[in-house]
């Protein structure tokens, strides 16, 4: 059952349906473009898929001009980045790629301040907006960290190991969400928002080029959205046996273990000091299945519980009403 089928919790989709209402655009037709409706609003555990969160920001951008979402003190309009990205799949390593970035935003983002610090053994990317209460919800701050971490990590063809990510407000409702976006501890109240990493990869040369660069422009923000699964190690490769697994319903700690070349126990043990227990993990892959595939209308909600294995399709309702607040029929419905 291999695929991209990591969820996105639906906060974030709230938090942009409510900016286009304080601009006064047509929420609504966003929603519809999206794949969305916004009975499915209300239900704050709901997850949707990554492709849908790409399409409301997306939607977003083009109604307002604006990369910045309608949540910065000045609009940043659409092909700003593109522009900047073009200039940055020319720089010779990463150092050089944070310090333009910082350079060329601060030149032409009047919403933001950028700030880049190589210290002795740490560089610190620094992340202000000038004015922070037209971002209520922290989601231009959250998603303008995404781009700072996964762009550059696409120029040098690695992920930037982070230290850690500071955030300048307080700990959300939906903190959980970060440890899925940053592979790192998070740290909130801080005096401004950053990521830190080891000087050891400033040096990495930039592998991308302009004939790469068009792609990626054109299937943005997909690709900031659809990995969002940093996890501890031993957790992440139970994750990955599971989405491998075609009988999902049936694999074990055993089996697992054994595939791992260890004892059920120790991986067990493993997983406890990461946080997370083998049940909750077969959970997750589940529950995110379940949101892919009812994205398929193709698909009958018998079928979908069939390929999940349950033994029936109302074993499989409980289940999903249970990960989500609402039942398989109604969130295809909506």
């Amino acid at each position: 059952m291999k695929s991209e089928r990591h969820s996105v919790s639906i906060h974030f989709a709230t938090t942009l349906v409510a900016a286009a209402k304080r601009q006064g655009l047509d929420h609504h037709q966003l929603l519809h473009d999206a794949g969305l409706n916004e009975q499915l609003l209300t239900q704050p555990n709901l997850r949707i898929t990554p492709l849908q969160l790409s399409r409301l920001t997306q939607g977003l951008w083009k109604k307002a001009d604006d990369e910045f979402l309608c949540m910065g003190s000045r609009p940043s309009r659409v092909g700003v980045f593109a522009l900047v990205a073009m200039h940055l799949v020319h720089c010779p390593n990463l150092r050089s790629v944070y310090k333009r970035f910082s350079q060329y935003y601060n030149l032409i983002a009047d919403a933001l301040e950028l700030e880049f610090k190589v210290g002795d053994q740490y560089s610190t990317l620094s992340l202000r907006l000038t004015e922070p209460d037209k971002d209520p919800d922290y989601t231009l701050r959250e998603f303008l960290l995404l781009l700072l971490h996964r762009f550059p990590s696409w120029l040098i063809g690695q992920i930037i190991p982070l230290e850690r990510v500071t955030f300048d407000f307080p700990l959300p409702a939906h903190a959980a969400e970060h440890r899925l976006m940053f592979p790192c501890r998070t740290e909130y109240e801080q005096p401004a928002n950053c990521l830190v990493f080891d000087n050891a990869l400033l040096d990495a040369p930039v592998v991308q080029t302009s004939r790469t660069l068009s792609p990626y422009l054109r299937s943005l923000p997909l690709d900031w959205f659809k990995r969002q699964a940093y996890y501890p190690v031993y957790t992440r490769r139970v994750i990955d046996y599971l989405e491998d697994s075609t009988e999902i319903a049936t694999a074990s700690m055993d089996e697992i273990a054994d595939g791992l070349h260890m004892t059920s126990r120790n991986l067990r043990r493993k997983l406890t000091a990461e946080g997370v227990s083998f049940q909750e993990l077969k959970d997750k892959v589940r529950r995110d299945a379940a949101i892919h595939y009812l994205s398929q209308p193709n698909l009958g909600v018998a079928e979908i519980a069939r390929k999940l294995g349950f033994s029936e399709p109302t074993a499989f309702t409980r289940a999903f009403k249970q990960w989500t607040g609402v039942s398989p029929s109604l969130y295809r419905r909506h």
